[in-house]
Order: C-alpha cells, then sequence, then structure tokens
C-alpha cells in the first residue's frame, strides 16, 4: 500500500521532460516554416515577369494603297550611239592633227592633214590632158562643119562627111573620160583632209605628224564615240515580254534607271528604245536597248552599270513592306493586331515587289495593322503592345530576350 503513491510521484516527475522536447520540436518546425514562407514571399514570381506571359511588344505598320511600279532589275553594258574608226582615204605623209586625246569634236571638223603635193600634181595632169583633148575637139568640130558645107556642094563623098563625126564623137567621149579624171583627181586631193564624221569623243591618235599613213589600215588614225544620247543594253527573262510588248505598242515611254555599281547612286534616266527580235535561246532572256540624254557624261562606253526597269504602272495596289510578310508550310502569310490588340493570321496572295514594298492581291483589305518588328513571339490569339519605333530594340536588349 505505501508503494504506489512513489510510483505516481516518478511518472509525475517524466511528463514535463517529455513535453519540453515536444515543446522544442513545435518551435524548431514553425522556425522553419516561417523562414520558407519568408523566403518564398521575398522572391518575384517567374510567371508575374516573365516575358513570354506578358503582352508581346510589336511596331505595326497600316497597310498602304499607293500605286506600285512593277521594277526589274538587270546588269547592263554601256554602248555609244555611234563608234566610228577614222581611216584615211589616201596614203601620204601625215603633215599635222589637229585633236587632241579625249577631245570632244563636232561632226565636220578638221582633224588632220595629208601632204597634199602628189595628189595635186595628179590632178594638174589629169586637167593638163582634158585641156589637150578639148582642143582636138574644137578642131574636130571646125572640120566637120567644113565637110558638111561641101557636102552639101556636092564637093566630097559623104563617107569623109561620116568619118569626121565619128572622130568628134570619139572626142567627146574622151573629154567625158577626162572629166573623170579629174574629178577623181581633185576627190583625191580632197581626201587629204580628214574631217569628223560625226559628233562625239575622240580617244587616243594612232599616228603622229610625220608618219606615213596607208589608205583603209586597220589601226586607222583615231576612234570617235558619239554618246550623246547614249545607250545602255541589257537583257530581262522573257516572262516579261508581253508586258514590254504592250506599253511599247501603247506608245507608253518605259522608263529605265542607271546606277553605279553599289547601287547607291543614280547615274541617268532614260526610256526603252528597242526590243530584241528574237529570244536568247541558251539563256531564256530578251535584249533591251535603252537611251539616256548623257547630257552631265555620267554614263561612259563599255560601263557595266545596275539597270532599273519600270515594266509597268499598277494603280492604287494594296501593298505592305516585303520584310512584315512570312512563310510558312502554309504558304506566305502575316500577323495583324486587331481591334482587341491580339495578333491575327492573315494568309496572303501576293503580286508585285518593287522598292522593298508588295503588292497584295488578297488577304487584306487596305484597312489592317500589320505587325513590321516583334514577330518572333507572336501566336494566333496573343495579347499584344504597340509601341512606337526603337521600343522594341531597347526592350531585348534590356531582356536579352528575342
Amino acid at each position: 500500500m505505501i508503494e504506489q503513491p512513489l510510483n505516481v510521484e516518478k511518472k509525475s516527475r517524466t511528463l514535463p521532460k517529455n513535453t519540453k522536447w515536444f515543446v522544442l520540436l513545435l518551435v524548431v518546425i514553425l522556425a522553419i516554416a516561417l523562414a520558407v514562407y519568408w523566403w518564398k514571399s521575398s522572391q518575384v514570381p517567374v510567371q508575374e515577369y516573365s516575358q513570354w506571359s506578358k503582352p508581346v511588344p510589336v511596331r505595326v505598320i497600316p497597310v498602304q494603297q499607293t500605286d506600285m511600279q512593277l521594277e526589274i532589275k538587270a546588269i547592263g553594258t554601256v554602248v555609244p550611239t555611234h563608234l566610228v574608226k577614222v581611216q584615211s582615204q589616201v596614203s601620204g605623209v601625215l603633215q599635222k592633227i589637229y585633236f587632241k586625246d579625249g577631245q570632244y569634236v563636232t561632226k565636220g571638223q578638221l582633224l588632220a592633214q595629208i601632204d597634199p603635193a602628189p595628189f595635186q600634181v595628179a590632178l594638174a595632169q589629169a586637167q593638163g590632158t582634158q585641156q589637150q583633148n578639148l582642143a582636138q575637139l574644137r578642131n574636130a568640130e571646125s572640120e566637120l562643119t567644113r565637110y558638111q558645107l561641101l557636102f552639101k556642094q556636092d564637093s566630097i563623098a559623104r563617107q569623109q562627111v561620116e568619118q569626121q563625126q565619128a572622130l568628134v564623137n570619139q572626142l567627146k567621149g574622151q573629154i567625158q573620160a577626162n572629166q573623170a579624171q579629174v574629178d577623181a583627181a581633185k576627190l583625191q586631193l580632197a581626201y587629204t583632209r580628214i574631217y569628223a564624221p560625226i559628233e562625239g569623243r575622240v580617244g587616243f591618235k594612232q599616228k603622229d605628224a610625220g608618219n606615213l599613213i596607208q589608205a583603209n589600215e586597220e589601226a586607222g588614225l583615231v576612234s570617235i564615240t558619239q554618246v550623246h544620247p547614249i545607250y545602255v543594253q541589257f537583257s530581262v527573262a522573257e516572262n516579261y515580254l508581253d508586258t514590254l510588248r504592250a506599253s511599247i505598242q501603247k506608245n507608253q515611254h518605259v522608263q529605265v534607271t542607271a546606277w553605279d555599281r553599289s547601287e547607291k547612286q543614280q547615274l541617268a534616266i532614260g526610256h526603252v528604245e528597242a526590243l530584241d527580235n528574237q529570244i536568247d535561246t541558251n539563256t531564256g532572256t530578251l535584249k533591251i536597248k535603252a537611251v539616256f540624254e548623257n547630257r552631265d557624261d555620267a554614263l561612259f562606253p563599255n560601263q557595266f552599270v545596275n539597270v532599273r526597269l519600270n515594266a509597268q504602272t499598277i494603280q492604287n495596289a494594296v501593298n505592305i513592306p516585303t520584310d512584315a510578310i512570312q512563310n510558312g508550310a502554309k504558304g506566305t502569310y502575316v500577323y495583324i493586331i486587331n481591334q482587341d490588340n491580339k495578333a491575327e493570321i492573315r494568309m496572303l496572295k501576293l503580286g508585285i515587289t518593287s522598292n522593298g514594298q508588295t503588292e497584295i492581291l488578297d488577304g487584306l483589305k487596305g484597312n489592317e495593322r500589320v505587325v513590321l518588328e516583334g514577330i518572333d513571339r507572336l501566336s494566333e490569339g496573343k495579347e499584344a503592345q504597340i509601341v512606337q519605333d526603337g521600343m522594341i530594340s531597347s526592350k531585348t536588349a534590356k531582356t536579352g530576350r528575342g
């Protein structure tokens, strides 16, 4: 009976120790829970600041309705209107040259002088022979007149009169031949002075004064190129033939512009002069010749230039920048931003492309807002934020995401 209270007292002594450990455990768990809660509350949720969950910043451009030119690009060669190699028509010593290398000359301008002395002698000889034959003709005609008078008096035979008439006719023929010889000698003498056959710019002279020049020699004296106006010759694909022919048959001046090699500077403006009479079967192209006034000498013979041919004008064409057009498995499309500022995909049927603009035949009505920048993060129904020029690039640089 005495031992029971002792056991109760022992159990009551152990209870505070278990409770102490239990309370300590609760405190540790609570501290850990508070630490975790505080850590989570201090972190920025990824979804809240993710660029993929927020509206996509885009730059848009309105659809345009303007006149468009069907522009064909090609590489052309500048060709002079006329290219003449000046050659001497007689042989002789070149006495004097009246032009400088590269000089611009006019038609009929004196270029060179060949020693005329041998040709003057030949002319004098031909004229002397002509005078001798003229004297013989006058004498023969006088004799014929006398013979005819005697024949009327029945003093001589008819045969004698006829023989004298034949002599007169023979001398008249010789006089005509003599006149031709005189004219030929005068012509040869005239050839000793060489004149410019066309207006243009001369090249480098092939002969110097004092040299012997031969008639019609291959090298010639100098070449002259006519550069006002001047041609540019180039080729385009044969599928443009119908369009070009239709414009030319309507007497329309199909505009052609010539640009330098880098296509940064426009050199001249001209128009199509002629189409070749056949298509090159090896390349499937048609040769075209365009004419330019070239008063400022911007185009030089045999120069290579970039050519832009405005083959056709389309009135009030619906068009957008070519950079806005995307290509996918189903075809070409663009993103537009609707009235709710959400992205929509529009499939397109394209027309011509010119100067960075593309004609839209079907898919756009002309009042849409087309996305030009920020397309890479768009999808159908995605909310968009329209920003001003330059803001997309700055946001991309800040976030480091495309």
